[in-house]
């Protein structure tokens, strides 16, 4: 029985899903989030690992560039 095959969005390993399995039997281990963008607007995103999810979500948060930080150290200095 053909299935689908679910790859993950970090590393890009697959795992194929058969139809009229369980998903939680073939799935167990792999992480599923809906990202909601807006009204009725969603993205799904399969990982495979909670590293894989956690360095999904890292890149997803807004950093403060290194620069700025490290300006702080200078300002320190000059005083």
């Amino acid at each position: 029985m053909q299935g689908r095959v679910i790859t993950c969005y970090t590393c890009g390993k697959e795992l194929e899903h058969h139809t009229g399995l369980p998903p939680c039997e073939e799935l167990a281990g792999w992480i599923t989030v809906s990202f909601w963008k807006g009204k009725e607007s969603v993205d799904h995103y399969s990982f495979c690992s909670a590293p894989c999810l956690q360095e999904w979500a890292e890149e997803q948060s807004t950093r403060i560039p290194e620069v700025f930080l490290k300006s702080f150290d200078d300002q320190a200095s000059e005083s």
